[in-house]
C-alpha cells in the first residue's frame, strides 16, 4: 500500500514529523508538519518531500500529489 509506505518514509526523513496521507487511487493529499521546514520557502519544502517520495512517483504508484507542509508553529496557527 503506497499510503503506509509513504507515511513511513516521510516520518523517517523528517524529524519528529506528523504525517497524514489520504488517497483516492493514485491521487494523494499529503500533510507533513515538521520543524525541518523552519525558514524555508514553499518550493524548498515541496522539493524535500518530492525527494523522499520520488521512487513511488516515478513508479506511478503515486500520480498526483497535493502537499500541505507546515512547521509546528505554522500548524498551531491554523
Amino acid at each position: 500500500m503506497a499510503d503506509q509506505a509513504a507515511v513511513e518514509q516521510l516520518k523517517a526523513a523528517f524529524s519528529d514529523a506528523h504525517v497524514e496521507i489520504n488517497s483516492d487511487g493514485s491521487h494523494f493529499e499529503v500533510l507533513v508538519v515538521s520543524d525541518d521546514f523552519e525558514g524555508l520557502r514553499a518550493i524548498k519544502k515541496q522539493q524535500m518531500v518530492y525527494a523522499v517520495l520520488n521512487e513511488q512517483i516515478a513508479s506511478g504508484a503515486m500520480h498526483a500529489v497535493n502537499m500541505k507542509l507546515f512547521t509546528k508553529a505554522e500548524w498551531a496557527a491554523q
